[in-house]
């Protein structure tokens, strides 16, 4: 009974602690001002530091040992379960509990509670003033103008390593640093996945490992979008959880780059954005903009697409998707009705710049 008790006890202070992370949460801005901004600051700066000193994603072997670690504890449950005793039908759901919300305390900690901070775009001074079908078109053809003449400055795109990636991406954070200090980034750490094929299959870019602080990148992707995709993804090392507000920090951090390659690639990846939602909204303006994009960004659609046709027919199907599938594989019910925060954001950002 020593062991059930002393059981019994460990799961009351894990719930008691799970408990009071929860309550904690539900305060966006007491995480903004001792978690975001606070403790998981000097949190993040210190994995990255240890976990620059491996040269691979050690995220990626982490994950593989905890997926492991519960396959052998299910493989051994069943290998046993005739010699379990009464008890057991206590004990062990009571350690799977325990485990589970083992693993949920450290999450929070390390990065988690970051999901409940106020939007980065409050903190940005960005507004949230939805646009018209008419404003969103407006804003489509500044895109695709401003794309266009970005493509043109290009000269050559690097074969860009990771190592490249990581010092350039860390300068620009630096450089918009100096304007707010959200981009504050220490310890730069930006890794290349372990397995680019087997990342490429289920259609993912990059990701942010949270229990090593590691940014991860497809290196197999298309080099004109990786500038982007390495500002993306250290923006969730900042303590960015929300898709949409990793992809804002991106944008500003890339199109501030003093790169053309960068700006580029930041002005691209939004337009696709852009353009996509003018499609749900407006086929035929999507029509009429699609056509003004330059022979050179268009044969970048197409090597994109291609790309995703190679390794995820899913993928491929969101980048050539026809108006009505594109509403249905994105889970968009509402339909001309919806709205992506990325492109209110940059509705907001340059409205001023944007003239009828």
């Amino acid at each position: 009974m020593i062991k059930g008790e002393s059981l019994y006890s460990k799961t009351i202070v894990l719930f008691a602690f799970t408990s009071a992370i929860f309550l904690f949460s539900l305060f966006p801005s007491l995480v903004q001002k001792y978690y975001s901004t606070g403790i998981y600051s000097y949190i993040s700066s210190l994995l990255r530091f240890v976990s620059s000193i491996f040269p691979f994603a050690i995220g990626d072997i982490v994950y593989a040992l905890l997926i492991g670690f519960v396959v052998y504890r299910i493989i051994r449950f069943f290998k046993k379960r005739k010699s379990l005793k009464k008890e057991h039908r206590i004990i062990v759901p009571l350690q799977i509990l325990n485990f589970f919300l083992i693993l949920y305390i450290i999450f929070k900690i390390v990065w988690g509670l970051n999901y409940s901070r106020p939007s980065v775009s409050e903190e940005l001074g960005i507004g949230n003033e939805k646009y018209t079908v008419k404003e969103l078109v407006l804003l489509g053809d500044y895109f695709v103008n401003k794309t266009n003449d970005l493509k043109l400055k290009q000269t050559k795109i690097p074969a860009y390593s990771i190592k490249y990636l990581k010092t350039n991406s860390a300068k620009a954070y630096d450089l918009m640093e100096k304007k707010n200090p959200l981009f504050r980034y220490q310890n730069p750490c930006l890794k290349s996945v372990l397995n680019s094929w087997v990342i490429s299959k289920v259609g993912i870019e990059g990701y942010y490992a949270p229990l090593t602080g590691e940014a991860n990148m497809n290196m197999a992707l298309p080099n004109f979008v990786k500038p982007y995709v390495s500002c993306h993804e250290i923006a969730h090392q900042l303590g960015i959880a929300y898709e949409d507000e990793a992809n804002l920090l991106g944008y500003l951090t890339a199109s501030n780059s003093p790169d053309v390659n960068y700006k580029y690639s930041a002005n691209y990846e939004m337009l696709r954005y852009i353009l996509f939602e003018i499609r749900m909204k407006s086929p035929e303006d999507y029509k009429i903009l699609h056509d003004k994009l330059s022979a050179g960004v268009l044969a970048d659609f197409k090597t994109e697409k291609e790309f995703w046709r190679k390794y995820n027919g899913e993928m491929f199907g969101y980048m050539d998707a026809a108006f009505d599938s594109f509403l249905k594989l994105n889970n968009q019910p509402k339909g001309i009705d919806s709205y992506q925060d990325i492109v209110i954001w940059l509705w907001n950002i340059h409205k001023e710049e944007i003239t009828p």
